[in-house]
């Protein structure tokens, strides 16, 4: 692992693949560790030719936290006046990891929050994005990409407060993320038990819960994107309904939409090869002239 100062932060990450080769950023989602791009994962996309890049975003994980409170009831309520930071500081941040690593731009490839962290990315700092995936994201439009409230009340169940626990905890919720037939009970219990141990800290998830919540409606920026952009999502995504991933496509011109019927709010394993040569495809684009 290294740090990365920027920002006025700093951002714990790691990499995969030659540094010679292109750079491929991975943007986590709410409350998701680096980890969460799971190390085979980044090698398929590094076997691919690139140089991948996974990092702790502000507030998770071994990267800065930031001292500050949120109104939970105002939040909730729609009625929260200000927030510590928006996604527009956490796009500031990745493109700030981009310099420490001296890179002029790179592939860029969010999932969740991360999605909506890559489309910002690409509004604000056009020339740092060579490609753009977004998965299981959304505009930012209210209108579309809507939770279910079961996955709302999975969302806000209590933290858990022992390794254990965060495995009980995390079979649970993922059964709700990923309710098609890919849903993996051992992976789900594994993955949250690691994510405890390497850093635990629950705080952090109310601070970029508030960035999601007061987040703008990003589509007639999105027009503005001028790079190779696919947006990836699960038909059964109760987390933010497929329409989300849908208005991404129609938002960016020349998007692609890859709709995958049986996938919910998670990247199952048996799905990533198809995965991987979608973004290969996508980033592709860019050097091939689009």
């Amino acid at each position: 692992m290294a740090r990365a100062r920027t920002n006025g932060i700093e951002l714990e990450y790691d990499s995969f693949g030659a540094a010679s080769d292109p750079a491929l950023l991975l943007i986590s989602g709410f409350a998701t560790q680096l980890i969460g791009w799971e190390p085979e994962f980044c090698r398929l996309l590094a076997d691919e030719g690139f140089y991948v890049v996974r990092f702790d975003n502000r507030d998770v994980g071994l990267s800065s936290r930031i001292d500050a409170d949120v109104d939970l009831d105002a939040l909730l309520a729609g009625a929260l006046r200000s927030v510590p930071y928006g996604l527009e500081d956490m796009a500031d941040d990745a493109a700030g990891l981009l310099d420490a690593l001296g890179r002029e731009a790179a592939h860029i490839v969010g999932s969740s929050m991360g999605g909506m962290i890559g489309q910002t990315l690409a509004i604000r700092h056009p020339t740092r994005v060579l490609s753009l995936c977004s998965i299981m994201s959304t505009t930012g439009d209210p209108t579309v990409g809507q939770s279910t409230s079961e996955a709302m009340t999975a969302l806000m169940t209590p933290a858990a407060a022992s390794p254990a626990a965060a495995a009980s905890r995390g079979v649970e919720v993922g059964r709700v993320m990923s309710p098609g037939k890919y849903f993996d009970e051992d992976r789900a219990a594994r993955r949250a038990r690691e994510a405890y141990v390497r850093a635990h800290g629950p705080g952090g998830a109310v601070r970029q819960l508030a960035a999601v919540g007061t987040q703008v409606d990003r589509t007639e920026a999105l027009a503005g994107v001028r790079v190779p952009t696919l947006a990836i999502h699960g038909a059964l995504d109760p987390v933010f309904h497929v329409s989300g991933g849908e208005a991404t496509a129609r938002a960016v011109p020349g998007a692609r939409l890859l709709r995958i019927e049986d996938m919910g709010h998670d990247i199952p394993e048996p799905l990533w090869p198809l995965i991987v040569s979608e973004i290969v495809t996508n980033a592709r684009r860019a050097t091939a002239g689009g």
